[in-house]
């Protein structure tokens, strides 16, 4: 955006113009924008009855009703669908907790919510790479790709988990700039294994403490986020293009 001044029959004149250069470089934002709008479509139509059928005594009740044999199969389900449903996962996750416990629920818990993650990289990377670098030109696919194989691309996945909306919409992003395979996954598991525990372990508890599994949800991914990618440097383990970045 340029600002230039100048006089127009003695009186001083402001003239704004917009600067096409500025407006390119805002793409991948007005992009990153369109992909968070198309997930939040379902929530937007549906969420508000999804969230009253999905309570925290209402999944437990629903995964009671499926038995111990095959509820945690169920929960899987409902766990990956949260990409094109609006489904409350954490208290699925409690549900998990209270119905198997703390170990078998939080596993499950935290199975689920990767996969779920792990698809919506996949489906992206697999089908919309193409149309990515037809929408956002060859530049800014590459300025996605630098952001997300960089430093910042595993935290953005580690950090996302606990969000609403983020985590679907950041594993798509992932997926459709190319973000090297190994670094996602690691991050990935990195946000889902704890939240999956927290809040199994809310559940096996039989309390509602959102404000607490929240902030465990933000704490501990990122500190085991940054111990494994140490451990992995230390062992030369780190992919070459990732060894200076964390």
């Amino acid at each position: 955006m340029h600002i230039s001044a100048g006089c127009q029959g003695g009186d001083p004149v402001l003239t704004v113009r917009r600067d096409p250069v500025f407006l390119r470089k805002m793409r991948l934002f007005w992009f990153f924008l369109a992909v968070a709008l198309m997930v939040a479509i379902p929530f937007l139509l549906a969420g508000e009855s999804f969230e009253k059928e999905f309570t925290y005594g209402g999944t437990q009740a629903r995964l009671t009703a499926w038995g111990e044999q095959w509820g945690w199969l169920v929960a899987v389900l409902l766990l990956s669908a949260d990409l094109v449903l609006p489904l409350p996962a954490t208290a699925v996750m409690s549900g998990l907790g209270l119905v198997y416990g703390f170990w078998l629920g939080g596993a499950v818990a935290a199975a689920g919510s990767f996969i779920s993650g792990a698809l919506a990289f996949w489906l992206c990377r697999k089908w919309g790479m193409r149309v990515a670098g037809r929408l956002l030109g060859e530049k800014d696919l590459e300025r996605g790709r630098r952001l997300f194989a960089g430093r910042a691309g595993g935290w953005l996945v580690v950090m996302s988990r606990w969000m609403p909306l983020l985590p679907e919409v950041v594993a798509c992003m992932a997926g459709l700039t190319g973000m090297p395979v190994r670094r996602f996954l690691i991050s990935l598991a990195c946000g889902c294994v704890p939240m999956g525990f927290v809040f199994a372990a809310i559940g096996a508890a039989g309390v509602e403490r959102p404000g607490l599994a929240i902030l465990l949800s933000i704490l501990i991914p990122g500190v085991l986020y940054g111990v494994v990618v140490l451990w992995l440097k230390r062992r030369h383990l780190w992919g070459k293009n990732e060894k200076s970045e964390i």
